[in-house]
């Protein structure tokens, strides 16, 4: 019997994840603090690229829960905290371009320049 290779990467031995592996990952603040959780991502359908991830933030069980999608390029994983570090704080992502889980918006360009203008000003992380 032929051995069927497994669609999550070992954790131990490669840099690659699995998308479901990388949903619900905590993200961080500049500050240190958390800012939520990746919800999912945005992929371009052409290149095949991330182009944003959309981090979920409040809420309890569903209520009051807010999506926040930012660039890609923003989020650099930090081993030690496990999970994502931005380079934005709390005011600044929830004074950004977001929705609610019943009114998503449709990620086409205009909308990605949106997110991709408001988060020019926050440094690299």
């Amino acid at each position: 019997m032929e051995d069927t290779p497994s669609a999550t990467p070992d954790p131990a031995t490669s840099s690659l994840i699995a998308s479901d592996r990388v949903e619900g990952t905590k993200v961080f603040g500049r500050d240190g603090g958390k800012l939520g959780a990746v919800h999912n991502f945005v992929v371009d359908k052409r290149s095949g690229q991330v182009a944003y991830v959309v981090v979920s933030t409040g809420g309890f069980l569903g209520l009051g829960q807010a999506y926040h999608p930012l660039p890609w390029s923003a989020f650099a994983y930090d081993e030690v905290q496990g999970g994502y570090v931005v380079q934005v704080d709390r005011r600044m992502l929830d004074g950004g371009p977001s929705f609610r889980p019943d009114s998503a918006p449709v990620f086409d360009d205009a909308y990605g320049r949106r997110i991709s203008e408001y988060y020019a000003s926050a440094p690299a992380a």
